[in-house]
């Protein structure tokens, strides 16, 4: 009975340890998608596709910037023809789970970009909110600031 007590105890204090890697690897797992997804829409960006934006953005999407704000149907008629993109690149991300539904993901953005006829800015901060819809993990708001 005593040995059966201790191996009760053991595995009590065994369990959360457990349970917290079995988590982990989940949001590591999370993660790794939507960056991977993320990467996804600033490559459709730089070859001025679309289908990007209508698939994996929310219909409440909004994208914030120097210019000022834009709902999804203006991103998606804007990323056909608005700018032309010689390079980009991403670093430095960082993963927030801010409940099971909705993350916050945050880096650095070096571009090289011409919107309009006006140079893009060349550094910039962003920061990206993903939300659980249906199972789908969906754009909700992107945010850059230079």
């Amino acid at each position: 009975m005593k040995n059966q007590l201790v191996l009760a105890i053991g595995l009590l204090a065994v369990a959360p340890a457990a349970f917290a890697q079995a988590a982990n690897a989940t949001e590591r797992a999370l993660e790794s998608k939507i960056i991977a997804l993320d990467k996804l829409g600033w490559q459709a960006w730089k070859n001025n596709d679309p289908s990007w934006f209508e698939k994996n953005t929310t219909e409440e999407f909004i994208s914030i910037s120097s210019d000022g704000t834009s709902n999804k149907a203006e991103v998606v008629k804007a990323t056909a023809t608005d700018c032309k993109v010689a390079s980009y690149s991403l670093a430095n991300f960082k993963f927030f789970m801010l409940d099971k539904n909705a993350v916050l993901l945050t880096y650095t953005a070096t571009q090289d970009a011409v919107c309009g006829e006006k140079k893009a800015p060349t550094n910039l901060q962003v920061a990206v909110n993903y939300v659980n819809r249906g199972g789908k993990w969906l754009e909700a708001m992107y945010m850059q600031a230079p």
